[in-house]
């Protein structure tokens, strides 16, 4: 299993890249909010144990993608260094425990331009952040970086558009090779 981890401070564009690059190459999303609205249905966001529950989520999503054969996971993530180095070990774990590939990229724009974006409908109706005054905080309190790992490709979503970023990613990784478009044969006949 290749895993494209999409990182970057909220309102970098992740999941907006992430729907571009999948309409180009065929994969799975594991969106960073899936686990954290699953999370929110046991927790008030931030409780004790809600943490747990998104990074246990998301840990037997990975799990089960590669010991069931899906080639292609697309993940958002935002991540803060150092406090989410034990969650990218993680993930780099499970990808070298079951043979897969884990594929960073580091999404970044202007603080103006996240500032802008923040209040977006589609942010409002998905439940993520929506205030320029938590963004701002957020953005001053935790380092938004590229994760600690060699070939962690940096892209400006400010300097071109979702599609264009997707494709520039599909490109550095060799995406579109048909590398990806590999079907189990055994998942498929529980379709």
């Amino acid at each position: 299993m290749k895993l494209l981890l999409l990182h970057g401070a909220p309102a970098a564009g992740k999941l907006t890249v992430a729907k571009a690059l999948l309409r180009q190459v065929p994969g799975r999303l594991l969106d960073n909010h899936a686990a954290i609205d699953l999370a929110r249905t046991m927790f008030d966001f931030g409780a004790p144990g809600f943490w747990e529950l998104v990074r246990s989520v998301r840990y037997a999503a990975l799990e089960a993608g590669a010991a069931n054969g899906v080639a292609l996971v697309v993940t958002t993530f935002c991540y803060a260094d150092p406090d989410d180095r034990p969650q990218f070990a993680a993930f780099e774990e499970i990808m070298q425990r079951n043979g897969g590939e884990l594929l960073p990229v580091f999404l970044r724009c202007s603080r103006e331009e996240a500032l802008k974006r923040v209040g977006n409908p589609d942010r409002v109706e998905r439940r993520k952040m929506t205030s320029a005054t938590s963004l701002s905080k957020y953005l001053d309190d935790y380092n938004f970086t590229p994760v600690p790992c060699a070939g962690c490709l940096t892209l400006d979503t400010e300097a071109q558009s979702a599609e264009a970023t997707a494709h520039q990613i599909v490109t550095h990784f060799g995406l579109g090779d048909g590398s990806c478009d590999v079907i189990q044969s055994h998942a498929s006949s529980h379709l």
